[in-house]
């Protein structure tokens, strides 16, 4: 996969492990938050500051009718916002390098929870601008000191009118951490119960298990996902079943954290009287659920492809029957490449020169660890996974825990396309339009996986090594279309209980998820009884209904790749123009004028014929 590429790094030599300690990473390749607060104490200092500036929006109130003084509010609003964002940012990314400790905990429960007393104390601006009549707020908009410059803004609070309730309500709900109204990311608002899952993640103690080499290691959630990739099947048996042992013990309360959460984000929606949960969420967004219920539906209706390919996994391994810690190992030989970050840094400009001079110049400005963008490897209490923040006026973050796998340079280009989607957005809008809704957020990423899979295929001549990136395209369908389905499948299911009254437990929890994961691999799968446990220590099922944006996101993705390579400077155009978009029109508008009708099935079954095409190309390859 590297062949031809002159690979040199003026970096220094590290190989990732994920037992040591964050000290023993070099320091070039961890994010620069100093770029943020250049010390704890001047962060401090900030927070003191916005706490006193947040009291200060109180003179605002019944001052809203007057268009000057609306004005003059929504600037400190937005201002305040904009600080407090730094703050948590930084409270955040603090933390996620290392979750044991208090400090930094505290930290990020501060910053947190000066920008839910933002909210609160800015509940005043929503029911006062929501209650001037059409006539009042054009008058409004055209005074020469009025707030014309947030308008976007303001018609997206009014589009929701109905669902304010009366200001004592408000008020309530506001202190009980209603994020309905929330203008920022709701993966970032992290509730008590959230806090108390993150809490069991940190402090649960796992086992010892086996390496490739027999020696004992620390079993932990950063090398959970090689070891489960073994070719060595007993080391990923022992491992996937130690983890869900462990969870097993705690399975009760990771269904009640589980289920809090799920009754917090029914209770918001019914206080505010939507029928649903799964409504309340779309509609924050400017979205109808027919847009879940599409995606969900279109899926379940393609799950044949999915069946072929457990059936292939389970030929292909030599199986005579395959399990849950048999769908994580390369299926094919020489199916795990190494690529270090050195050759990814060199691959992914290549790979996503079809998105422009301008796009790849960013790529390479982020892709030098130098800048302080990235945190790159994973440690000791280092939160596993990865993703992209960003606050406005500033460069992004991007979390890796990057151990030099084809996987892992595919994670990174799908960071990076966050990672510029936030910096077009924050280039063209101004702040109060600039943050795109979770629809949007994961179309960037996913187009970027695309094209840098489009590129390794294409380039690729080599059978074993071509198989191999086969592989690699139906795994990255199965895993953010189909599984990300499933998940959200699960959530919608899980809801619905808690929306009916019934009890949610971890037996009913397994055996829900149960069911789906059987229906979802098919018949050839084997369920074992502890495989039902893995919504257990999912993150994802937090961020209130976000992970159907996963599966809308790369089936978007694959068809925008599809449109960019073979239309050219137009295609590209169209594109940028969507990320250049923030919210500043509709989502479901703004993904239209980039070619892509997620109110209808195509370009999910696009995805779905994708992914039967490259099983057949794959069976074919194999069997030359």
């Amino acid at each position: 996969l590297c062949a031809g590429l002159a690979i040199a790094s003026d970096l220094p030599d590290y190989t990732p492990d994920s037992n040591d300690t964050r000290d023993q990473v070099p320091d070039e390749y961890k994010w620069s938050l100093d770029q943020l607060f250049p010390s704890v104490e001047a962060w401090q200092q900030a927070m003191d500051e916005l706490a006193a500036g947040t009291a200060g929006l109180a003179d605002y109130r019944g001052r809203l009718s007057d268009p000057v003084e609306m004005r003059k509010c929504l600037d400190l609003y937005f201002d305040l916002h904009d600080r407090i964002n730094h703050a948590t940012l930084f409270g955040n990314l603090s933390l996620i390098t290392d979750l044991a400790n208090d400090q930094m905990q505290s930290r990020q429960i501060e910053s947190q929870k000066l920008m839910t007393d933002l909210m609160a104390a800015s509940a005043f601006i929503r029911t006062e601008a929501l209650s001037l009549d059409d006539a009042e707020m054009t008058a409004a908009y055209a005074h020469p000191d009025g707030p014309a410059p947030y308008k976007g803004y303001l018609d997206n609070l009014r589009r929701r009118r109905s669902r304010v309730v009366n200001d004592d309500a408000e008020r309530i709900l506001s202190i009980l951490g209603d994020n309905l109204w929330a203008e920022i990311d709701l993966n970032e608002i992290i509730s008590p119960l959230e806090s108390a899952f993150n809490g069991m993640m940190a402090d649960i103690d796992f086992p010892v298990v086996h390496d490739e080499d027999g020696e004992e290691v620390q079993l932990n959630f950063s090398n959970y996902r090689g070891l489960r990739r073994s070719q060595n099947r007993e080391i990923r048996r022992e491992a996937v079943e130690a983890m869900m042992a462990t969870l097993r013990k705690y399975q009760h309360v990771f269904a009640a954290t589980l289920g809090g959460q799920f009754w917090l984000d029914v209770s918001y929606a019914r206080s505010r009287n939507y029928d649903t949960a799964l409504e309340a969420y779309m509609d924050k967004d400017g979205l109808d659920t027919a847009v879940f219920e599409n995606l969900v539906a279109t899926i379940n209706a393609n799950l044949e492809p999915l069946h072929r390919y457990v059936s292939l996994r389970k030929k292909l391994l030599g199986l005579d029957e395959i399990h849950v810690y048999d769908m994580s190992v390369p299926i094919i030989a020489g199916a795990e490449a190494e690529i270090s970050f050195a050759a990814a840094r060199e691959i992914l400009p290549k790979a996503l020169a079809p998105l422009g001079e301008d796009y790849i110049k960013l790529l390479e400005q982020g892709l030098d660890p130098r800048n302080g963008w990235i945190d790159l490897y994973p440690h000791e209490f280092k939160e596993s996974g990865a993703f992209s923040a960003s606050v406005y006026g500033r460069h992004p973050y991007v979390k890796m825990n990057y151990q030099d796998s084809l996987d892992d340079m595919s994670t990174l280009a799908h960071e990076f396309g966050h990672a510029l989607h936030s910096h077009f957005s924050m280039a063209e809008q101004p702040y109060s339009t600039f943050r795109y809704v979770p629809f949007l957020a994961e179309i960037a990423s996913t187009c970027n996986e695309a094209l840098l899979a489009d590129y390794l295929l294409a380039e690729e001549k080599d059978k074993d090594l071509r198989a191999t990136l086969l592989v690699e395209r139906l795994d990255s369908i199965r895993n953010t279309i189909y599984r990300q389905t499933q998940f959200a499948e699960f959530e919608q299911i899980v809801h619905g209980y808690i929306e009916q009254g019934r009890p949610v437990t971890s037996q009913l929890l397994n055996e829900t998820y149960g069911e789906l994961l059987q229906r979802y691999f098919g018949p050839d799968f084997t369920m074992d009884d502890f495989a039902s446990l893995e919504w257990a220590y999912i993150p994802h099922f937090y961020y209130k209904y976000y992970v159907y944006t996963y599966a809308t996101g790369l089936s978007s993705g694959i068809a925008l790749a599809e449109k960019i390579q073979a239309g050219g400077e137009d295609a590209v155009d169209a594109y940028l123009e969507m990320l250049k978009g923030g919210c500043s029109r509709p989502p479901l508008e703004l993904l239209k004028t980039a070619g892509v009708d997620l109110t209808e099935p195509a370009a999910i079954e696009a995805a779905m014929k994708m992914f039967s095409d490259t099983l057949a190309e794959l069976e074919s390859l194999l069997e030359s």
